[in-house]
């Protein structure tokens, strides 16, 4: 399989060099994946405009998808990132490794957003009923449901661009779940 390294500024197009610095600036460094999306000249400003975009969901709520759709898709690098950043808002280390099993006990709507996104993206697109009967009995609307699907998307991208590259992962490696769920 061909081998894939994290391209450096040096190595990517100047469109690209412009986003490297401002992630710089903003991040402190390049994640490797980022690095990795600069491959192609627009796919890096493409992907982080979709990352940032404006949503209905909350930041947690945003993470809470990323997590679980990391775990499903067995995406150590986006488990790591995401979970880095889920202590950033605020989840703990025993309430990020809940979610990425497919549940949050410790609060009723993310749980119903947990459990719907491991089933929707367990099952490819179709949810069981119940399931997104629960979602929308939890308070989310059908504008949150489109937001959802998006970060969803969003986050198969990822999964899949290191499940091909498998390039290093530049955060504090995730723990393994001890009960595999998915």
């Amino acid at each position: 399989m061909t081998q894939f390294s994290v391209p450096t500024r040096e190595e990517v197009s100047a469109n690209n060099q412009a986003i490297f610095d401002n992630l710089q600036k903003g991040l402190g460094f390049v994640p490797n994946l980022y690095a990795t999306y600069a491959y192609s000249d627009t796919a890096l400003g493409d992907y982080l405009a979709l990352q940032n975009r404006k949503s209905s969901l909350k930041a947690k709520e945003r993470e809470v998808i990323n997590l679980v759709v990391s775990q499903v898709n067995d995406c150590r690098y986006c488990q790591s990132a995401h979970t880095a950043l889920g202590k950033m808002n605020g989840f703990t280390e025993e309430q990020i490794l809940e979610i990425r099993s497919g549940a949050a006990s410790f609060d009723e709507k993310l749980d119903a957003l947990a459990k719907f996104v491991k089933n929707i993206t367990v099952n490819r697109s179709k949810p069981d009923a119940k399931v997104a009967e629960n979602f929308f009995a939890a308070g989310y609307t059908k504008e949150n449901l489109v937001d959802v699907i998006i970060v969803i998307g969003d986050k198969i991208i990822s999964n899949f661009i290191h499940g091909v590259t498998q390039i290093p992962i530049d955060f504090p490696l995730a723990p393994e779940l001890e009960t595999e769920t998915v």
